[in-house]
């Protein structure tokens, strides 16, 4: 096995006393109040907090610590003891601040009051509540709503997303793009396409059966923590473990559990996968077509012999469709095309086919390694076909499981945050509030890019985010962004997109999750959807930051009171009083999902809502899942040339998304910086670039347009040939908004096509 596993960067594995050193350090750098140590002991609990990092599920059997190293960064940054109060912005311009660091911004901590942006002094201004919602209302009306876009980060709970897709809806548009656009907009749309389902269909106890696990550019040591335990407990019961990755990531090398006093004692790791092969960025259509040919000659071997088959003939012919085809491009597929396209050698995807044979259960795990290209919904379909040869869907043990990210930018989409009329009952809203809904789908983050570029967009909305961090072609935006009538931004803490504001601007400060949130009727609580469609409800305990700040939901009733025309059904008051009414009117558009929703959140593991994909009741046009043949091997856009080389961005396990907590990259040895790029030593030497030389990333779209990130250190690193990456969000300038997936438009950040300068 150790012939098999590359060498990692760092210097230790995943969890163990590095990730309680790193925790003290954001401890140190926040200084949040020794109640914080309470809400950790609280969080992913019944009756607890819901994490506001990511989405990873919470077991209904918990740990006595059911939290990981970045849900405690998350929870000790906003529950920092820093204020932003308006006094910081005597000694600041908006100008200024657009030179200082992501980190920097990070660290001025909790905004208190609602701010309004003055054009003569370059700064923001507090304001009442009550001015900032009749300024946005009165700045709302006359506008046509096609141009204005009301974008979620993927945070806000459940009953604050509901009212938002209303508030949106109810203004005349459906202009409700998400974060989901873009990370895993390709898992809704290629899931859909070809088992029926927009989300995973694995749930808690399957992690707990399956004999294998397959994994496919997700990352759980940075990204999902938590995942770790699981994974360590099926490799104590033999469970075996294959990673497809263009980097090594350490969480899936080896893991000490932080929670076991025997493993910190003795230094005691589990080695975390059997194989770790690193395809090249853009070639798991290639890598997984090879583990299908594998199974398909074991199968032919078996029926020559007599054997049992290792296809699931009985399964195949019941359920899918369109398996003749994508089996004669297998056969016909040579290995030498699999080798080139994939970057793997024959042997090792014989190794990892091996093992997919021999496996009676079997998970696919995948993170947006395998979403974020131009053909990531066929990278997609092809992680399907290989589940479903051998009936690895719908079955205990195993399945298909997207990792997401923010804690709740499953559910939103869930409850009506779309941009697709098709995914919301518009019927019900028709009847719930007396309204005539909007019929022509919304705008897309990549349609809202372009309306903003062309001067379409005249105002945006934004619940919670850092939009013009998150989007490709940043610098573009950041000229185009204060071109706009209206900017506002619900959010907790400073950050880059708060720098750029429109005409008419404001930053409306929120409670935290973890913050008390009480109404009229007395503490509220909230609800988010994990990654396995299971809800959970959340009650915030720690004081708020300051006492001007409001709910999200609370902020979301004020902007729409001040801005829609009265209606009777429309009641905001009595929805901001008592959130129970609001999942009261959940649970009646989504009677399927959220039966008895007010009675079950605090469920422990949460409730399931259910998944059709998993009884084996396919939604797709077909009526069955469909077996996808791929028209090319891998999932770019160009092609291979000299001096071109194929980005991938990547996040530190120092950071959150755009949140950057940080300097520490531990699982890659970088410390203190993030302005590098890294290669192998092979391109290097190619390049005639040396360690710690000084380059420019240069755009190789195509498109003539100069779009270059300066500034950056060559750093060696494990990487297979013609792979480099660079840091998210920083290396976002570099994207250009037309790379995207064909199907999702989820902008292809795992395979950027650059050049290299030498400054």
């Amino acid at each position: 096995m150790a012939d098999t596993i590359p060498n990692p960067e760092s210097e230790g594995p995943a969890g163990g006393w590095g990730s309680l050193k790193s925790i003290i350090r954001i401890y140190g750098d926040n200084h949040p109040p020794v109640s914080v140590l309470q809400t950790l002991s609280q969080q992913n609990k019944p009756g607890g907090v819901m994490c506001v990092s990511c989405a990873w599920p919470k077991p209904a059997n918990y740990h006595p610590f059911e939290f990981c190293e970045n849900g405690a960064k998350a929870t000790l940054s906003d529950l920092t003891s820093a204020r932003c109060t308006p006094d910081f912005w005597n000694d600041h311009t908006v100008s200024e601040l657009r030179e200082w660091r992501d980190y920097d911004l990070e660290q001025t901590g909790r905004l208190t009051h609602p701010l309004r942006y003055d054009v003569g002094t370059d700064r923001y201004v507090a304001v009442t509540w009550d001015e900032a919602f009749s300024e946005i209302g009165r700045v709302l009306k006359p506008l046509p709503p096609e141009r204005v876009v009301f974008y979620a980060s993927g945070h806000a709970g459940l009953e604050a997303s509901y009212l938002y897709a209303l508030l949106a809806r109810a203004y005349g548009n459906n202009n409700l793009p998400q974060s989901s656009n873009m990370c895993h907009e390709t898992t809704s749309v290629g899931l859909t396409k070809v088992i029926g389902s927009p989300v995973g269909t694995i749930i808690w106890d399957d992690l707990q059966q399956a004999d294998a696990f397959f994994f496919f550019g997700q990352n759980p040591g940075s990204n999902s923590p938590r995942f770790l335990h699981p994974l360590q407990d099926a490799k104590k019961r033999g469970a075996r473990i294959v990673t497809f990755n263009p980097v090594v990531e350490q969480g899936l090398v080896s893991f000490v559990n932080p929670q076991n006093p025997f493993d910190m004692l003795t230094g005691q790791e589990t080695k975390i996968s059997d194989e770790y092969l690193q395809v090249q960025a853009g070639g798991d259509i290639a890598a997984i077509l090879g583990l299908c040919k594998v199974v398909i000659e074991a199968d032919d071997a078996a029926l020559a012999r007599g054997g049992k088959r290792v296809l699931d003939v009985d399964f195949i012919a019941e359920h899918t469709t369109g398996i003749d085809r994508f089996i004669d491009l297998v056969r016909t597929t040579p290995w030498s095309e699999i080798e080139r396209e994939s970057g793997l050698e024959e042997s090792a995807l014989r190794r990892a086919g091996e093992i997919y044979v021999t496996s009676e259960r079997v998970i696919g795990v995948y993170g947006m390694g395998l979403t974020q290209h131009v053909q990531g919904s066929l990278n997609i379909g092809m992680l399907v076909n290989l589940l479903l040869l051998r009936g690895n869907i719908g079955r205990e043990g195993a399945g298909c499981c997207p990792v997401r990210g923010h804690s709740n930018v499953q559910g939103q989409r869930t409850v009506g945050i779309a941009e697709k009329t098709e995914l919301v009952p518009m019927d019900k809203l028709r009847q719930l509030f007396d309204f005539d809904p909007p019929t022509e789908d919304g705008t897309t983050i990549v349609d809202a890019v372009k309306g903003l570029m062309e001067g379409r967009i005249r105002a945006t909305i934004s619940l919670g985010g850092n939009l013009l961090r998150a989007v490709p072609d940043q610098e573009e935006m950041e000229r185009v962004w204060p071109r706009q009538e209206l900017t506002v931004m619900i959010s907790t803490k400073l950050n880059r997109s708060h720098l750029f504001p429109g005409r008419h601007a404001y930053i409306l400060p929120c409670l935290s999750r973890l913050e008390e949130d009480r109404q009229a009727s007395g503490v509220q609580s909230v609800t988010t959807e994990d990654s396995f469609s299971h809800i959970s409800g959340s009650i915030g305990k720690r004081s708020p930051a300051s006492r001007h700040l409001k709910s999200e939901l609370a902020i979301i009733a004020g902007i729409a009171k001040a801005t829609l025309a009265p209606n009777p059904k429309l009641r905001w008051d009595d929805w901001t009083a008592d959130y129970s009414l609001v999942r009261d009117l959940i649970e009646y558009t989504y009677p399927d999902d959220f039966k008895d929703y007010n009675a079950r959140i605090f469920e422990p593991g949460g409730f399931y809502r259910g998944n059709d994909a998993r009884n084996r009741v396919w939604n797709t046009e077909e009526k069955k899942a469909v077996f996808t043949t791929p028209s090319q091997l891998n999932a770019l856009s160009f092609k291979d040339d000299a001096g071109r080389y194929r980005l991938v961005t990547l996040r530190s396990n120092d950071q959150f998304n755009t949140t950057i907590y940080g300097y520490s990259d531990r699982f890659r040895g970088i410390e203190d910086t993030r302005d590098v790029v890294l290669m192998s030593e092979a391109d290097m030497r190619a390049a005639g670039l040396a360690e710690g030389q000084n380059v420019t990333l240069v755009s190789d779209f195509g498109d003539g347009v100069r779009r270059e990130l300066g500034g950056l250190a060559v750093r060696a690193h494990n990487l297979p040939e013609g792979t480099i990456c660079a840091y998210y969000p920083e290396a976002n300038v570099l994207n250009a908004i037309d790379h995207h997936d064909e199907l999702s438009q989820t902008p292809a950040s795992k395979a950027i096509p650059v050049r290299i300068e030498p400054s």
